[in-house]
């Protein structure tokens, strides 16, 4: 089994800070889904990579956890927040005038 350790990010419809505070291990699907003409769905022999995600307080306890249990796992760093200026509806306009 392989996975992926990281921090999601901000989503860019919402200004919720909620779901980014901890880190996630998802597995990686190893398995191409098939498909099934008669009952028409995707199927896969393999559960993990699509209903299990794990989610961790800090990198390190993620980590641990891939290693505790012999799974491969590759880091994404953390991305960094843009700055954000606040400003008025005025300042739309004080530049043009």
């Amino acid at each position: 089994m392989r996975a992926i350790i990281y921090k999601p990010s901000k989503t860019a419809t919402q200004s919720g800070q909620a779901c980014t505070k901890k880190w996630v291990l998802e597995f990686i699907r190893e398995e191409i889904a098939f498909f099934d003409s008669v009952m028409n769905w995707k199927g896969s022999s393999e559960m993990l990579p699509t209903q299990v995600n794990l989610k961790f307080d800090s990198k390190e306890e993620a980590e641990k956890y891939a290693q505790k249990n012999g799974i491969e796992y590759t880091t994404r760093p953390e991305q960094d927040k843009k700055s954000f200026k606040i400003k008025s509806y005025i300042d739309n306009f004080i530049k043009s005038m």
